[in-house]
């Protein structure tokens, strides 16, 4: 049992069992299409060849299932009040570390690259659905490990806490600390009065929309291994592609079919739900979603207007370009359809100011989330009336509910730390060789959880380049982007660990 004072460490070492036991389960997978685009995999079973990645994602999927067993069953079991709010904030943090150490493992045995930094930093990106890569030739890397590659997307973008929650109570096992941790945000909508059910209810969601959209790609003449690591990418807000040119090489049906499942994944999964269930007026009547969507067509508008006028691009080709990066680019999802670095300056200020908007809180998108953007004007707009009626009581309200102050002091909170990291994380990438553009482009990119950033790490390059330090840096930010902050720098507080 979780007692004040005192870690759990038997708790959280099964707990570590089980997300082993699926990213494990999740990794062989991809054996499938190993074998199949390689039929001579058998005859080629050897560590370090590039070409051929059958025997590493089998004895790496192997390992990391049969170490979760052993973490499993050599803890005691646990009951309803095994995790406590402390040991849920641990698990959380550490899981995504824990899932990034062993997924990487494939990544050097099959000989992609030499380096573990890199290896992590790519797991890293799959996993917080970042999306940022390491790689110069992406078309290059044997399909079993594109596949993982992309899996660790799909993995990440619900969240594989949110996933173990719909299985633990199967083992008797309670995980509402768990959800708390892993979702963090202003108001953790729950779909459902037992956590449980509302972990299944959202997976259920994510797993729906995710066949939906690799049914279109298909249609959109893809084939099933590029629908399944693009649908992937997308319904995550993550962006890895299979292609070295993301997904510029592809139709305008597909960049379409890509844009509007960005906006879905961009947006509360709640939301989707409400919808299925027949509640439209729950849709109409939210102020997040009007903003979302308003932010995404002016953001368009402006960037189109630019790119007809200015650089004289066709009217709908600069439209779906501009379209695509800005849903791209909010939603965090880091596809790519074009150079957005060669559009006139002032696209590149507006770009790189919606890397910090985010989709809507509960969605699968990382940044700072609209809804906290809207309670931030809000809030500033009720001060400037405080001045002039400081005795009068005036409440910030979203869709028509007065929101309390602790959750105000949250965001302000929330948001004073994200400027502060951004600014010493470009100052410490600054000082490790990036340039002004790349460093504040790398953090902007890499806390956003977006990926392609500006200058050399835009849209036509990578972070091969960036020194081991600062890929390590990166990651951290990719973490903290990933779990909202609070739930990882929470556990360097002295507060936390104090019996």
């Amino acid at each position: 049992m979780a007692v004040a004072g005192r870690i759990n460490l038997s708790a959280i070492s099964k707990i570590m069992g089980i997300l082993l036991i699926i990213e494990g389960f999740f990794m062989l997978s991809s054996l499938g299409f190993s074998a199949w685009y390689d039929p001579d995999c058998l005859s080629h079973l050897r560590f370090f060849d590039p070409a051929h990645d059958f025997l590493p994602l089998l004895v790496s999927g192997s390992g990391i299932l049969l170490l979760g067993l052993i973490l499993w069953f050599s803890n005691k079991k646990l009951d309803q009040n095994s995790i406590g709010k402390r040991e849920g904030y641990i698990i959380v943090s550490m899981a995504w570390v824990v899932i990034s150490l062993f997924g990487a493992i494939p990544f050097i045995l099959a000989g992609t690259t030499s380096s573990y930094t890199d290896a992590f930093f790519e797991t890293m990106s799959g996993f917080t659905t970042t999306g940022a890569t390491v790689f110069t030739d992406i078309e290059a890397l044997p399909k079993g490990i594109l596949f993982w590659r992309s899996m660790t997307h799909w993995i990440g973008g619900m969240g594989i806490i949110v996933l173990s929650l719909a299985i633990l109570p199967i083992l008797g096992i309670g995980g509402m600390q768990l959800f708390v941790a892993e979702v963090p945000g202003v108001t953790p909508d729950k779909l459902h009065p037992r956590i449980t059910q509302t972990a299944q209810r959202l997976w259920m969601i994510y797993v729906l929309l995710t066949l939906v959209q690799t049914i279109l790609l298909l249609l959109g003449g893809m084939n099933l291994f590029e629908s399944l690591c693009h649908a992937f990418g997308t319904m995550a807000t993550g962006g890895f592609s299979t292609r070295n040119d993301s997904i510029a090489g592809f139709s305008p049906y597909i960049q379409y079919v890509i844009i509007v499942f960005m906006i879905l994944a961009g947006m509360s999964f709640t939301l989707h739900y409400f919808v299925l269930k027949g509640q439209f007026k729950k849709l109409i009547n939210n102020e997040e979603l009007k903003h979302y969507l308003i932010i995404l067509a002016v953001s368009t508008l402006l960037i189109t207007l630019a790119l007809v006028f200015m650089q004289n691009q066709p009217a709908a080709r600069a439209f779906r370009d501009s379209l695509f990066q800005v849903v791209s680019v909010v939603t965090t999802t880091g596809f790519i359809t074009s150079d957005y670095l060669m559009w006139p300056y002032f696209t590149w200020f507006l770009i790189f100011l919606l890397m910090f908007t985010g989709g809507m809180a509960g969605s699968t998108g990382g940044g700072i989330k609209i809804v906290r953007i809207m309670l931030l004007f809000k809030n500033s707009a009720v001060e400037l009336k405080r001045i002039v009626h400081p005795q009068a009581i005036l409440p910030v309200r979203i869709n028509g509910k007065a929101i309390s102050q602790n959750i105000i002091f949250n965001v302000l909170a929330f948001f004073l730390i994200y400027i502060i990291i951004f600014a010493f994380g470009s100052l410490f990438m600054s000082m490790i060789g990036l340039e002004f553009e790349s460093a504040v482009g790398a953090v902007a990119a890499c806390l956003g959880n977006i990926g392609p950033g500006l200058a050399n790490v835009g849209p036509v390059f990578n972070y091969g380049h960036v020194p081991d330090s600062g890929k390590w840096a990166l990651s951290f930010f990719m973490l903290l982007g990933r779990l909202e902050l609070f739930t990882v720098l929470i556990l360097f507080s002295s507060h936390f660990w104090r019996k």
